[in-house]
């Protein structure tokens, strides 16, 4: 018989690592979940001491922490949350009103989903700290609820993913129009305020089923007490922000009027304040980082302008560039040099990270 949720270890409930966002419990999840612990840094010779058990355990840590070391309070972060607090403490119309749409559009690895969701759940949290975690007529609260789009998406398959977050019953049968009331009573009665919709680049505009989905968009800003917060990659182009489709259809207009469009830019280092900007970002990034040969100054001094040239500024990039370095790191310190001994030389014995990120100076040992 395997054993009960209690009788497992404390870290095999905690997993974070096994939901979706899609589904209102992956998100509480998130939500509810203890910031994770910096794990040790040990020493090259303490790590060599260790057990095979305890060395993988202790590998197995650092890569996890590494993989989730963001989200980092980065300019673009901070500016982008300070936008989105004001709009939705404006947005408290009654239901007889619509209420502003959000559209976050930004280039690929910005970090905008990572930007949103970390705002989602700073939201989540504080709804459910004023309000509690019941309505006063006994249903769950879930103030934010969040769907990814998929190509050729249509209004029923968006209609169903609503109630996918919810779990509801009906979710399998039914007709779209079906679908889209039973989501309204789950909006009404868990009283959700916030819809994220992820991916609208996906969404085809200009064919039919792209065309019902926008003006769905706009019936569930008249119709559902909520602020819709879109993401996505060039929307504007893509015709969210226009006033009439290509045939002069100006059905779109309305939604367009009430959709206030964000972004998030790049690290560029044109000046002293956005080179500071960047340094500052390493620095923090230096202080998260669990090498067992890291010193001051590893990223923000002798690999600052590598990291930039591999990444152009995008955090999304720079973010992956740093996890998969440390994994390398964990296996050189610990199994050995694949290096030749000239490049430790030249640089007093230190590991560089570059030499597991591609770096063009690094010269393979034979």
């Amino acid at each position: 018989m395997p054993p009960r949720p209690a009788d497992q270890p404390e870290d095999a409930r905690l997993r974070l690592d096994n939901l979706t966002l899609s589904r209102k419990e992956g998100l509480r999840a998130l939500a509810d979940a203890e910031p994770r612990r910096q794990p040790e840094l040990l020493t090259p010779a303490q790590i060599s001491d260790l057990s095979d058990s305890a060395r993988i355990k202790y590998e197995h840590g650092r890569s996890v922490w590494h993989a989730n070391l963001g989200p980092l309070k980065t300019p673009q972060l901070e500016a982008l949350h300070e936008d989105l607090w004001d709009i939705i403490a404006s947005n408290q119309q009654d239901g007889d009103k619509a209420k502003g749409a959000i559209a976050v559009d930004a280039f690929p690895g910005l970090g905008k989903t990572t930007a949103v969701l970390d705002f989602a759940l700073k939201y989540h949290r504080q709804e459910i700290t004023r309000a509690g975690a019941f309505t006063t007529s006994g249903h769950e609260r879930w103030p934010v609820c969040r769907v990814g789009l998929t190509s050729n998406i249509g209004m029923k398959d968006f209609n169903r993913s609503l109630l996918e977050f919810y779990a509801h019953p009906g979710r399998t049968t039914g007709t779209a129009a079906l679908f889209v009331q039973r989501a309204l009573d789950c909006f009404l009665r868990c009283e959700t305020r916030l819809l994220i919709i992820d991916d609208l680049h996906f969404l085809k505009w200009q064919d039919r089923n792209g065309k019902e989905v926008s003006n769905h968009f706009k019936y569930i800003a008249n119709e559902f007490p909520v602020t819709l917060i879109f993401i996505g990659v060039e929307l504007g182009n893509r015709g969210l922000y226009s006033e009439a489709d290509s045939s002069g259809d100006i059905t779109l207009a309305q939604s367009a009027r009430r959709t206030t469009p964000l972004t998030m830019d790049p690290f560029v280092v044109n000046d002293d304040e956005h080179r500071r900007e960047w340094r500052n970002l390493l620095l923090a990034l230096e202080q998260r980082i669990v090498l067992a040969r890291k010193f001051p100054g590893m990223l923000a001094d002798e690999l600052s302008d590598y990291l930039y040239i591999r990444t152009t500024g995008h955090i999304g990039s720079l973010m992956t560039l740093i996890n998969r370095g440390c994994l390398g790191q964990v296996l050189l310190c610990t199994q050995g040099s694949r290096y030749c001994p000239e490049c430790l030389k030249e640089n007093g014995g230190r590991w560089q990270l570059s030499w597991r990120l591609g770096c063009a100076s690094t010269r393979a040992y034979a």
